[in-house]
């Protein structure tokens, strides 16, 4: 087998003796020592502050030992830096005060090299390097441009996303220009991460699915394609997370990215079957599953293994960030599973 860390042995569908894991969000509020660092300081500011960052990325390493690790950041990190203030208010998430709501507005987003901008988030993964082990490689992230437009455009979350399609479709060539910039600011930002030592990527589009397949084309793919040619480098992996595009993820993995996210509406069988042979997977428990008691559980994390095949090209994780209310121990128990049971699926159960 190779020396290679399991996690970047799998992105690249390496034989792995085991499933490799980690979990969106595996650094959050679940987390007791999560909780007591943010009693102290406000989620912006850990973000923005290297010490901080570092702590709370490496807490669950610490308690679970997973294959890899993800920095703790934000994917709204480069907007305050490109004119727009982010807030995050409690219980409504981020807010954008001032948000783009004519074509003028779109000329706020100002250009910005975000190796100045954001330093302190190249600070953090330096520190994080130098303390995680050889065999648990960082994974960088930023936000894709539709995501990250939509925020711009709505001013915060959103469920219906009207005033993103309505921008769209009535200012295509403003929404083209804004496009553009972020996709410059997410290319700035991830290799600034990879610079700074992160082994691997990770393009989240967490809104993508509000999108019909006709407007990912437009909209999504042809800047995630653009993002992942820019950063894409020898040996590092690069992972495109669009939630919600299980019935046209053929159209998201014409990115050309090395895996692809899948979040837990869709089989991973069925999954390969559109994304085809040569990317890797990763996911997919439901995050909701980790509330259930471990009898309940365990069939659930099976059926994810078993739906990988011989687990070949298969990295575990949830179909979306785990939930706030998780229960450490059942936390625990799915990384003991999975490290000390996934080996059984190597060459069929």
């Amino acid at each position: 087998m190779s020396q290679t860390p399991l996690f970047l042995d799998a992105c690249f569908g390496r034989p792995t003796p085991r499933t490799p894991l980690w979990l969106m969000r595996q650094a959050g509020r679940y987390m007791p020592e999560y909780r007591a660092v943010r009693a102290k300081a406000d989620f912006w500011e850990m973000c923005h502050t290297p010490d901080l960052a570092t702590e709370v990325t490496l807490q669950p390493i610490r308690a679970f030992g997973l294959d890899a690790s993800i920095i703790f950041s934000d994917l709204l990190i480069p907007l305050p830096h490109m004119g727009f203030e982010v807030k995050f208010l409690p219980k409504e998430g981020p807010v954008l005060p001032d948000p783009i709501k004519t074509v003028a507005d779109v000329d706020r987003l100002r250009p910005t090299p975000m190796r100045e901008a954001l330093e302190c988030v190249a600070q953090a993964a330096r520190q994080i390097v130098a303390e995680l082990p050889q065999s648990t490689p960082l994974i960088g992230f930023a936000g894709a441009p539709f995501t990250l437009a939509s925020y711009l455009i709505e001013g915060g979350s959103s469920k219906q996303f009207m005033k993103t399609k309505a921008f769209l479709h009535q200012h295509p060539d403003a929404a083209r220009r804004l496009f553009d910039r972020l996709t410059d600011a997410v290319i700035e930002l991830l290799q600034l991460q990879l610079d700074a030592g992160c082994r691997a990527v990770q393009v989240f589009d967490s809104w993508a699915g509000c999108l019909d397949p006709e407007d990912y084309a437009a909209w999504g793919v042809p800047y995630t394609q653009r993002i992942v040619a820019a950063v894409r480098r020898p040996g590092v992996p690069v992972i495109v997370f669009a939630k919600g595009t299980g019935t046209y993820l053929d159209l998201v993995a014409q990115a050309g990215a090395d895996v692809y996210g899948v979040d837990w509406t869709l089989p991973l069988s069925k999954a390969r079957a559109l994304v085809g042979p040569s990317a890797a997977l990763q996911g997919n428990l439901d995050p909701g599953r980790l509330l259930a008691p471990w009898e309940a559980l365990r069939p659930a994390v099976d059926r994810v293994l078993d739906q990988a095949g011989d687990g070949t090209g298969h990295i575990f994780n949830l179909g979306h960030g785990i939930y706030e209310h998780t229960p450490v121990d059942h936390v625990r128990r799915l990384v003991d599973h999975v490290q000390g049971e996934s080996h059984r699926w190597r060459g069929g159960r």
